[in-house]
């Protein structure tokens, strides 16, 4: 699997040191996690409904076993442990699945009068709208309350997280962002900042409070 290099390039420019991890056996994840201050859980295929008790309906797409047991293992001892977190796009599903949250496998097929979230326009075009939570950790760190995001997905959060709440809102209704309830760093966004920081400084915060929050473990 391949990184794209937006993610790394957004890490380094918030003053991280980003850490490309392998695909590994998920046993482990709490070796991993002892050797790094935050994860970044990036984008990429379909997750597994299996994982959240479902089989899978005709418009799920490729998924990757491997990939899906190590990340979810990964999210889940990052939670446990109190490791920042930041999730983009299949990474705040995971996030969410690792957490006992639900997915829409398929927006277009099991939701009606759905935005078109899988945008033909350059990655980094503001392709929709999103309403922030006024009293969320996310608004805070962006420092509005609207933006405007890029967007590449077909899957979403469905049924949120015990631990985690929606904090951000597509016109449609689609939840576009979820956060932890507890105080923790747990953060995860649907659309993918990393394509939109070096056009838009707005989508560098969400780096920036990751490295922040991975600092103040040192």
């Amino acid at each position: 699997m391949q990184v794209p290099a937006g993610y790394a390039a957004a890490v380094e420019a918030a003053g991280g040191i980003p850490v490309i991890l392998p695909v590994l056996a998920p046993e482990k994840a709490p070796e991993v996690l002892e050797h790094l201050q935050g994860l970044l859980l990036s984008g990429g295929v379909d997750l597994d409904p299996s994982h959240y008790g479902e089989d899978p309906l005709p418009g799920l797409g490729k998924v990757t076993p491997e990939r899906d047991a190590f990340e979810l293992a990964l999210a889940r001892r990052a939670l446990a442990a109190g490791v920042p977190v930041l999730g983009i796009c299949r990474g705040v599903q995971v996030l969410n699945v690792a957490a006992g949250g639900t997915l829409f496998q398929d927006l277009g097929s099991q939701l009606e009068k759905v935005l078109k979230h899988r945008q033909e326009a350059p990655r980094w075009h503001e392709s929709h709208a999103v309403r922030l939570d006024p009293s969320s950790r996310m608004a805070a760190i962006l420092g509005v309350t609207e933006a405007r995001v890029n967007s590449f997905h077909h899957q979403a959060v469905r049924v949120v997280a015990p631990g985690l709440r929606a904090v951000a809102w597509a016109p449609d209704g689609v939840i576009e962002a979820v956060e932890s309830v507890d105080g923790g760093f747990a953060l995860g966004v649907q659309w993918h900042p990393e394509e939109m920081w070096d056009r838009y400084p707005l989508h560098l915060k969400p780096f920036s409070a990751l490295v922040e929050a991975a600092r103040a473990r040192l």
